[in-house]
């Protein structure tokens, strides 16, 4: 029962990612070349992160699910931290 939780993981880590990849206002903070994502694609890539987690919730895994939302926080934390480091370094 763990693989559907780590692989739930893995997929909303990456759109996690996505997400501050393309946030726009932290390009325009960081001077970096584009616009960023527009508004339906942060739209699109939030609902992806969300969707695991969904699964889970409607399968009836309580643990699972608590699981998949305590590591989508720290996934959160650690790739804004990521960011953050990178754009200062």
């Amino acid at each position: 029962m763990i693989y559907p939780v780590l692989a739930a993981i893995a997929f909303s880590v990456a759109m996690i990612v996505l997400l501050c990849r393309g946030d726009p206002k932290r390009r325009r903070a960081a001077h970096l070349p584009g616009d960023g994502h527009n508004r339906p694609m942060r739209r699109l890539l939030a609902v992806a992160v969300l969707a695991p987690g969904l699964c889970l919730a409607v399968l009836g895994d309580t643990a699972a699910f608590l699981i998949w939302l305590g590591s989508c926080a720290v996934a959160g934390w650690l790739v804004t931290l990521w960011a953050w480091r990178r754009q200062a370094g």
